[in-house]
């Protein structure tokens, strides 16, 4: 695979659904296990507000390397044709960049790489 065949919503795409499923089993490895409390857990994190404000932090440690850095832009600039529910079109494009960066570690295997991002999203979270 290489990496200029895909476009930044296509590797969102794909980071949106890695991210849910692990924030999801976070929260039930948590013991997190009504619905409707494992929904209100899951959405702080999953909502692009909170997707946003972790993409800033990162970036404000400087964690991201180069090429991660080319993934973030393309995400941030993909053409988005959705609107988001409840968030400004900047923190949308925030949202989606860091899902974007996401998928591009998972279909890659850079699997060291995604827990250690994983890892860092954890700390941030639990402080949101």
């Amino acid at each position: 695979m290489e990496i200029v065949s895909y476009n930044g919503t296509s590797l969102a795409f794909i980071g949106d659904a890695w991210m849910s499923l692990r924030v999801r089993m976070y929260f039930l490895e948590k013991g997190v296990q009504r619905p409707g409390e494992l929904q209100r857990c899951c959405s702080r994190w999953e909502c692009a507000h909170a997707q946003a404000a972790m993409l800033r932090q990162l970036e404000e440690k400087a964690f991201f390397d180069e090429d991660e850095q080319e993934i973030l832009r393309r995400g941030r600039n993909a053409s988005i044709h959705t609107k988001a529910k409840n968030a400004d079109i900047m923190t949308y494009r925030y949202a989606t960049a860091l899902e974007a960066v996401i998928g591009y570690l998972y279909l890659f295997g850079k699997a060291q790489r995604l827990e250690t991002l994983w890892q860092s999203l954890i700390r941030i979270g639990e402080t949101l």
